[in-house]
């Protein structure tokens, strides 16, 4: 999977980079969020180990945008974690299901 390339779309469909200051998401994680509804964000969370690359996608409620990376979200509404290219499509057909 190429972790570069996905965070060339996400710059490209207007995700921003998220500080990462708190205890919600593992050191050294690059966070993007998109807000798509009122305090419901759209994130993924770019894990880089040394042997894999891990990214995870979620939908979440938050106070505010501010929050995401310093506090836990208020809930957490759609969880899945991307390993490889199938993974991507499964979630592509989740987000087209959800807009009808």
């Amino acid at each position: 999977m190429d972790c570069q390339k996905i965070i060339k779309t996400l710059k490209y469909k207007n995700f921003i980079k998220v500080s990462n200051n708190g205890q919600c998401f593992e050191d050294g994680a690059a966070v993007y969020a998109k807000e798509i509804k009122d305090n419901i964000f759209l994130l993924f969370v770019i894990l880089k180990d040394i042997d894999i690359e891990n990214i995870q996608a979620l939908i979440a409620h938050f106070d505010c945008f501010n929050s995401i990376g310093l506090k836990e979200p208020e809930q957490i509404m759609f969880y899945l974690s991307i390993k490889d290219k199938d993974d991507l499509h499964y979630f592509e057909q989740y987000l087209k299901a959800s807009n009808n």
